[in-house]
C-alpha cells in the first residue's frame, strides 16, 4: 500500500537503491526480507561477504540527502516506488524502480498514457505518422511516452507536446541525449514531465537502455511500434511490454525495408495492426481508469530465508555455483536443478549479486557476470 516515507527511511531508500550491485529485483528482496531499507543497509555488507565479495562503502546519508537536494536545486523531485505519487503502472511490477527522479510535471504521471518507440533513421513519412499518431492520441486525453531518442520518439514528443508527453531517459536526469534534442528536452521539461531511474549527472550507457525501455512500456497501457529493425530497441521494449501484460500495436510497413522487419515480425506473432488512432482507442478504451496487472515471474512468491547455518548455506552455494554459467538460467530452473529449499537458494543467488558475481535478466534469469568464474 502506498504511503509517505519519514526523511529517514527516504535517505536510507535512496542509499540502498544507489548501493553497488542493487537492481530493483534485488532491492525488493532485501526490503522484503528486513523489513525497511535502513534495516537492509546494516545487513548488506554482510551478505557481500558472505557472497564472497569485499564490501564497498555504501552511500552516506550525506551523499543521499545531497542528490535529493541537486535534483530539488533543478525543480525536480525524487519518489520512492512505495509514495502515492509513483506511477501506477511502474508500482505495478513485480519489482518496480525502488526510486525514479521526475522533472517537470509530476501529475502527468497520474495520468493513462501509451507509449510510442521506433527506429532512430526513421523515414519521413515515419516521422510524419508518428507525430500524427501522438497528436490524436493525445486529443484523446492519453500520455504518449516515449524515450526522446532520435527518429520516432522525437516525431512522438513533438506531436503530443501539446497535450501531454513523458520522456524516459536512460541517463542521470540532467543528462542530455542526444545532444540534438536539448531543445526538446526543455520544452517537456516545461510541458510534460522526464523521468529518470538513474543517478544524476549519469551519463546515458548501453546497458541502461534496456532499463529505460523496461520503465517505457511499464508506464503505459500499450506500446505502439512505428519501424523498427530486427534486434532493435524498440523490439526490446515490446517484449517488455508483453512481459508486463501491456498491449502492443505495429505498423505496419514495406517488406523491402529493413526498418519494417521488427514491426512486420511483431505483427505475424498477434500484434495489433496500427494505422490510425481509432485502432489503438479501440483496444485501450475498455481498460482505462482500471488497475494494472503484470504476469507473476520476477520475484518468487517464497520468503526469503532468514539465518542459515554455515555447512547448509555452503551446501546450497556449492550447487548454484556449479549450475551457473555464462549462459542465462532461470531461477525456477536452478531451484529444481539443484533440489534445494527456494529460500536458500534465492539466498544464496541474492549473497552472488551483491557480490557481484551474478547478473539478473529479464523473464527471472540469472547468470554469471562477466569474469567472475
Amino acid at each position: 500500500m502506498a504511503h509517505p516515507l519519514s526523511e529517514h527511511e527516504r535517505l536510507a531508500w535512496l542509499r540502498l537503491a544507489r548501493a553497488p550491485n542493487v537492481g530493483p529485483v534485488t532491492f525488493a528482496q532485501l526490503v522484503r526480507r528486513f523489513g525497511s531499507a535502513t534495516a537492509a543497509l546494516k545487513e548488506v555488507p554482510k551478505l557481500v561477504r558472505r557472497g564472497g565479495g569485499d564490501a564497498a562503502a555504501l552511500p552516506s546519508e550525506d551523499d543521499a540527502r545531497a542528490e535529493i537536494e541537486a535534483l530539488a536545486n533543478l525543480g525536480g523531485r525524487l519518489i520512492a516506488s512505495v509514495e502515492p505519487e509513483f506511477p501506477a503502472g511502474l508500482a505495478a511490477l513485480d519489482a518496480p524502480p525502488p526510486v525514479i527522479s521526475v522533472l517537470g510535471h509530476i501529475p502527468v504521471l497520474a495520468r493513462e498514457m501509451i507509449a510510442m518507440v521506433g527506429a532512430r533513421n526513421a523515414s519521413a513519412l515515419g516521422r510524419k505518422l508518428a507525430s500524427r499518431l501522438a497528436a490524436e492520441l493525445g486529443d484523446a486525453g492519453l500520455v504518449v511516452v516515449s524515450g526522446m531518442a532520435r527518429g520516432i520518439d522525437t516525431a512522438a514528443h513533438e506531436g503530443s507536446l501539446a497535450t501531454g508527453t513523458c520522456a524516459v531517459i536512460a541517463g542521470g536526469i540532467d543528462m542530455v541525449y542526444p545532444p540534438e534534442n536539448a531543445a526538446l528536452y526543455e520544452r517537456i521539461k516545461a510541458e510534460g514531465a522526464v523521468v529518470s531511474e538513474m543517478p544524476l549527472s549519469q551519463p546515458p550507457q548501453a546497458r541502461h537502455f534496456p532499463r529505460r525501455n523496461r520503465i517505457i512500456s511499464a508506464l503505459a497501457r500499450g506500446v505502439i511500434v512505428v519501424e523498427a529493425a530486427e534486434g532493435s530497441g524498440s523490439l526490446i521494449t515490446a517484449n517488455y511490454a508483453l512481459e508486463q501484460n501491456r498491449e502492443v500495436f505495429a505498423v505496419p510497413g514495406s517488406p523491402l525495408d529493413p526498418r519494417a522487419k521488427g514491426a512486420n515480425r511483431l505483427l505475424r506473432q498477434g500484434a495489433i495492426l496500427t494505422e490510425t488512432a481509432d485502432d489503438v482507442l479501440g483496444v485501450l478504451r475498455p481498460m482505462l481508469g482500471g488497475a494494472f496487472q503484470e504476469a507473476s515471474g520476477d520475484l518468487d512468491d517464497a520468503p526469503l530465508a532468514g539465518e542459515s547455518s554455515e555447512a547448509e548455506t555452503e551446501r546450497v552455494r556449492a550447487k548454484i555455483e556449479e549450475a551457473l554459467g555464462p549462459a542465462s538460467i532461470g531461477v525456477d530452473d536452478l531451484i529444481r536443478l539443484c533440489a534445494e529449499p527456494a529460500p536458500a537458494v534465492l539466498t544464496v543467488l541474492l549473497e552472488l549479486e551483491l557480490a557481484g558475481k551474478l547478473t539478473r535478466h529479464p523473464g527471472n534469469k540469472v547468470s554469471w557476470s562477466s569474469g567472475s568464474q
